[in-house]
């Protein structure tokens, strides 16, 4: 049987101490690298840094997490969708545009993250589940763009544009009219 003695308390120290600096290196690496101009800070001509759209779409599932899953307490009907188109000319489409057009406005452009698509043409969120879009547009999504609308819409007002961005692809005449 071994029994520890001097040499092996030394050796262990020197490892913790190594990775202590270590942590330390990296943590003034960071620092610099945030302090000195690395980090980029404007939109424009702007590129994601490595990792940076994996961790960050992690965080935000993680964040939605069940509420995904989480049915809407109201109807998708004509009134419905029709109510949630209007909240979506006034409030959405500055950003995530027009419904059967291609064309972006100039503020959407000009943004980084580009805001995605959110109606046809193109996949937009239809298939995206209800309770996830309700989740994003309630409340927001951090250095992106999103603002949340949770106080400035009713929780209704909420589902009601939830709902008309999960039926885009298949809505009524007056609704995809309302929302063009």
């Amino acid at each position: 049987m071994h029994l520890p003695g001097p040499a092996d308390y030394v050796g262990g120290m020197r490892f913790l101490i190594g990775v202590i600096v270590g942590v330390v290196f990296v943590l003034a690496a960071e620092l610099l690298f945030l302090t000195q101009g690395g980090m980029p800070a404007a939109a424009r001509n702007a590129k994601p840094l490595p990792l940076e759209e994996s961790l960050a779409g992690r965080a935000l599932r993680v964040a939605i997490g069940k509420e995904a899953d989480r049915p809407a307490p109201i109807p998708a009907d004509e009134k419905n969708l029709l109510a949630g188109a209007g909240i979506y000319r006034d409030e959405c489409m500055i950003c995530h545009g027009t419904l059967g057009d291609e064309h972006r406005s100039d503020a959407a452009l000009g943004m980084f993250p580009r805001p995605p698509r959110l109606v046809p043409p193109g996949k937009g969120v239809t298939d995206d589940p209800v309770g996830e879009t309700y989740w994003k547009v309630k409340n927001g999504i951090r250095l992106s763009g999103m603002p949340a609308f949770e106080g400035a819409l009713s929780d209704t007002e909420l589902w009601q544009v939830s709902l008309f961005l999960s039926k885009a692809d298949r809505l009524p005449e007056a609704a995809a009219d309302k929302a063009r």
